[in-house]
C-alpha cells in the first residue's frame, strides 16, 4: 500500500493545458474519488498516476518513490476500466489469474489467490465461463478480482460503474467498498457521478479545468461549497446572483438583497465584493403561508407541485420573475400547497453567499 502525492502536475496535449500546476495528496489507505463533467481533467489524472500518460511538468510520487517517469508494469498498480477490458478468449479464472503468471506466481499460490479472490466477488462458481457469457455486473467484478488479486500498492478505477444499470450500480458500489476497505488499498475513483462520489468517498476533489475547485470531505462539499460551480454539481443547489455586503459584527455575517428585500447570509469563500452568488439548497427552504410576513422570508407564488413520496417539489415565482426551487421532505411540516397559491419562502440566515 502507499500513499498518493501529485506535485504540480501539468499535462499538456498539442497547444491545450490539460491539467495546470495540480497538486494533490492521497493518504495511504484513502478512499478519494476525482469528479468533475466531461473534459475537466480528471480521467487524465488518473492515466497520469497510472503511467499511461506522462506528464510535462511536477511530480507523481508513491509514498517517497518518484513513479514520474516509471513505466506502468513496473509500478504495482491495479486498474478497473470503464469498459472492463477483459480477455474475451480467457475464462473468469485465467483473466484474474493473468497478472500473478505475469509475475511468476507460483502455480499453487495462484489458484488459492484467484479462487479466494472470484469467492469474495461472489463468482467462484462462474470460474470457468468467458466474458460474453457473463453480465456487465459479472464483468465488472471479475476485472475487479483481477485488480485486486495482485495485492497492488493503489488501486485506479475509471468510471467503473457508468455501464451498469441503477439497481446494479448501487449493488457494486458496497461490493467496491467492502472489497477495497477489507484489503486497505489506497484508491483513486474517478467519476462524473455525483451521488457515486458522495456514498463512496473519504473525500472528493471537484475538478474545473485542470485544476482542483474543491477538496474536501463529501459532507463539506455539500454543505459548504466554495463558489457556485461546486454548488451546482454537489447536489441541487439554487444559484442566484444577488447584490451583497459584508454586514459587520460576526465576520461571516452577509446582507444581500433578493427581490427588493434585504436578508441575512453567510460569506462562504473568499471576500466578497459589490456582487455574490446566493447558494441555496431545495431541502433548506421552507414555504410559509403569505402572512404574517416573517424574517428573512420572501413573497413568491407556487408555478407547480410535484409528490414524490418521500418529499414534495416545488417551483417558486418570486416577484421579479425568478424562480426557486424548494422541497419539503414528509413529517417535516409540509403544508398542501397548490400551484397558483401565494406563499413565503423562508431563506435560512446561515444559507452561504459566495463571491460572484
Amino acid at each position: 500500500m502507499a500513499s498518493i502525492t501529485i506535485d504540480n502536475v501539468v499535462k499538456q496535449f498539442a497547444n491545450q493545458t490539460v491539467l495546470q500546476n495540480l497538486s494533490l495528496h492521497v493518504p495511504d489507505g484513502a478512499f478519494y474519488t476525482l469528479l468533475g463533467p466531461s473534459g475537466c481533467g480528471k480521467t487524465t489524472l488518473l492515466r497520469c498516476i497510472a503511467g499511461f500518460n506522462e506528464p510535462d511538468g511536477g511530480r507523481i510520487l508513491f509514498d517517497k518513490d518518484d513513479v514520474t517517469r516509471v513505466s506502468t508494469h513496473h509500478r504495482d498498480i491495479g486498474m478497473v476500466f470503464q469498459d472492463y477490458a477483459l480477455f474475451p478468449d480467457k475464462t473468469a479464472f485465467d483473466n484474474v489469474a493473468y497478472g500473478l503468471r505475469a509475475r511468476k506466481v507460483p502455480k499453487a499460490e495462484i489458484a488459492r489467490r484467484v479462487n479466494e479472490a472470484l469467492d469474495k466477488v461472489s463468482l467462484l462458481a462462474l470460474a470457468d465461463r468467458y466474458p460474453a457469457q457473463m453480465s456487465g455486473g459479472q464483468r465488472q467484478r471479475v476485472a475487479l478480482a483481477r485488480a485486486l488479486v495482485i495485492r497492488p500498492r493503489v488501486l485506479l478505477m475509471d468510471e467503473p460503474l457508468s455501464n451498469l444499470d441503477a439497481k446494479m450500480r448501487l449493488q457494486m458500489r458496497d461490493v467496491i467498498l467492502d472489497l477495497v476497505r477489507e484489503a486497505g488499498i489506497t484508491t483513486v475513483f474517478v467519476t462524473h457521478d455525483q451521488e457515486e462520489a458522495l456514498a463512496m468517498s473519504d473525500r472528493i476533489a471537484i475538478m474545473d479545468r485542470g485544476s482542483i475547485a474543491q477538496l474536501g470531505t463529501p459532507e463539506e462539499l455539500y454543505g459548504t461549497p466554495v463558489n457556485a460551480y461546486v454548488a451546482d454539481f454537489i447536489g441541487s443547489a439554487n444559484v442566484i446572483p444577488v447584490p451583497a455586503e459584508s454586514a459587520g459584527g460576526a465576520a461571516s455575517h452577509v446582507r444581500y438583497q433578493l427581490c427588493g428585500q434585504q436578508l441575512d447570509g453567510k460569506q462562504g469563500g473568499a471576500a466578497l465584493g459589490a456582487q455574490g452568488i446566493l447558494i441555496a439548497r431545495p431541502e433548506a427552504l421552507s414555504l410559509m403561508a403569505p402572512a404574517p410576513h416573517v424574517p428573512n422570508a420572501i413573497a413568491g407564488e407556487v408555478l407547480r407541485r410535484q409528490y414524490l413520496g418521500f418529499k414534495t417539489a416545488y417551483r417558486i415565482r418570486l416577484h421579479d420573475q425568478s424562480e426557486i426551487r424548494v422541497e419539503l421532505h414528509a413529517g417535516n411540516m409540509v403544508a398542501d400547497f397548490q400551484a397558483g397559491d401565494a406563499v413565503q419562502v423562508l431563506v435560512p440566515a446561515d444559507s452561504r453567499v459566495v463571491a460572484a
